[in-house]
């Protein structure tokens, strides 16, 4: 299976008098604009997703919305998964994704420094041994047989153009 990591897209910066819960802080027009450039980006390179899971927070949301847009004519849809919203555990993933066979491709839509710490962790074993300047809108595409902590193989790593 290939594992598509994307991070939302530009949500400009906190602010507590706009969005006292961070989580509700939603997309900018700009990162609407670098996520669609992203999905149309994987359609053209033949990356289709089979599964869109992304963290509820609304950022996210709305990236994974904009995503499930490129490819509605795939009956692509988003679906909410809580442990995106939380530092990685692989054993939560490994649930959550089950064994779907190895031509699916599962987008997981998500935030820093999770998203990060999880690519460290199914390439190398450790949260912490790969630092990786995951932008917003960009992908890490990752090749797995099984979702187990230093079983990935590096297959891709998109930054949104004009950055």
């Amino acid at each position: 299976m290939l594992l598509l990591l994307i991070r939302h897209g530009d949500a400009g910066s906190r602010d507590a008098t706009k969005w006292p819960d961070d989580t509700e802080r939603p997309l900018t027009k700009q990162g609407s604009r670098q996520t669609a450039k992203m999905a149309k980006r994987l359609r053209r390179r033949g990356y289709i997703p089979t599964v869109l899971l992304s963290s509820p927070w609304v950022r996210a949301w709305q990236t994974a919305e904009v995503v499930a847009q490129e490819f509605e004519d795939e009956g692509l849809m988003p679906e909410a998964c809580e442990p995106l919203a939380t530092m990685p555990r692989i054993e939560r993933f490994a649930e959550v994704i089950g064994t779907p066979g190895d031509e699916a491709m599962i987008a997981l839509v998500g935030h820093e420094p999770w998203l990060g710490e999880l690519a460290s962790r199914l390439l190398t074993s450790s949260t912490s041994r790969l630092q990786i300047d995951f932008p917003k809108s960009g992908v890490i595409g990752i090749e797995l047989e099984t979702v187990e902590s230093g079983a990935g193989r590096l297959m891709l790593f998109w930054r949104p153009k004009g950055e």
